[in-house]
């Protein structure tokens, strides 16, 4: 069989055109430490690094929500603190002093009422704290302070203080069960309220009798407190407030009347047990704040062993061997330039070397 040296040629460029092809592959990985650059070279690889990436963009939008979420907690856990020791103090050291019975002197007690008053003002801004644009103890609807102490004076120059949750007074007694529409059905509803964030655990809606939906408690994170549960609301079986804010200023109200009696005593006793029985709820409720965040602490690391999981899949299926891909490119430059050397051996004499 005779080769042509236009044939010869043809079929050089042809492998010269692959070592090309060859080389600048090769080079392409050791410059992208990729496996591939395009779908069609791996599309196994490519469905697989397309799965991941979803799954590791998703697990980081986890883990940021979840230090949001962590903060939120965290503001929340400092206005109850603060509460406390506000509580602390008008509990241990004003109550007890107006309770000594050296202390009934009217300018005495108006002096301690001067205090519970100026409390009940700092309480109601500690309950009106926020994180962001999101007031922190108002439930379901956190855009908006969820506490108003309302004062109203009357013809007589009486003034009254009435505190209000999301406009409802929480000074009202609860039946079993509260009237629908009533001011104590809207407070039951609203201590109720929860908030739900997705932090990787499944979520699971679903629908509920009346087709409203609903969403699974193992399958999401609760992230309200409503207020009310904080410092109280209605009234107990003796009709004394629950609400420890209104309580600072029924103890005001009592420590102002000028006749101050037995009686007076009596009441002013029990208003402040009542008070002191609050500062309970308020530490109950930092134990639940703690067991919350060391259950947020358990769900990072979760998370954060997952992205390093993710991230080593990835590299797996994405990220070439280094000292394997500079050995490829070696031996693919060496082959191309083989292949220019090979080329200087195939060119024949031409017509003009056979002159003379």
């Amino acid at each position: 069989m005779r080769i042509t040296t236009r044939a010869l040629i043809r079929n050089y460029k042809s492998n010269l055109g692959i070592s090309v092809s060859n080389l600048d592959a090769a080079r392409t990985k050791v410059m992208s430490n990729r496996k591939f650059s395009k779908g069609f070279e791996d599309p196994t690889g490519a469905v697989r690094e397309s799965t991941l990436y979803q799954k590791y963009q998703k697990n980081q939008d986890y883990l940021g929500m979840l230090d949001d979420v962590q903060s939120f907690q965290n503001s929340q856990e400092d206005a109850i603190n603060q509460l406390n020791v506000q509580a602390k103090q008008l509990s241990k050291q004003y109550g007890l002093e107006a309770l000594n019975g050296t202390n009934k002197s009217l300018s005495t007690r108006q002096a301690y009422a001067s205090a519970f008053r100026q409390a009940q003002e700092a309480m109601t801004m500690s309950m009106n704290a926020s994180y962001g644009d999101k007031f922190v103890f108002g439930g379901a609807d956190g855009g908006k302070p969820p506490f108003e102490l309302k004062k109203e004076t009357d013809a007589n120059g009486k003034t009254t203080t009435t505190l209000l949750y999301r406009g409802v007074n929480v000074d009202v007694e609860i039946p079993d069960p509260p009237v629908a529409g009533s001011d104590a059905e809207k407070l039951e509803r609203m201590a109720a309220e929860q908030v739900y964030v997705d932090l990787g655990f499944g979520l699971t809606t679903g629908t509920d009798a009346n087709g409203k939906t609903t969403i699974a408690n193992s399958s999401a994170f609760n992230t309200a407190l409503p207020g009310l549960n904080v410092v109280g609301y209605g009234k107990d079986d003796e009709g004394v407030s629950n609400n420890m804010i209104v309580l600072a200023g029924q103890i005001a109200d009592v420590l102002e009347r000028e006749d101050f009696t037995d009686e007076d005593y009596d009441e002013l006793q029990q208003l402040l047990e009542k008070f002191d029985g609050g500062r309970d709820g308020l530490l109950d409720n930092l134990t639940t704040i703690g067991t919350k965040t060391n259950f947020l602490q358990t769900t990072k690391t979760r998370l954060e062993d997952q992205e390093l999981a993710l991230t080593e899949q990835i590299h797996n299926v994405v990220d070439v061997d280094m000292a394997e891909a500079i050995t490829e490119f070696s031996w693919a430059q060496y082959a191309y330039n083989a292949a220019l050397k090979i080329g200087t051996s195939i060119l024949t004499p031409s017509f003009i070397d056979f002159m003379g």
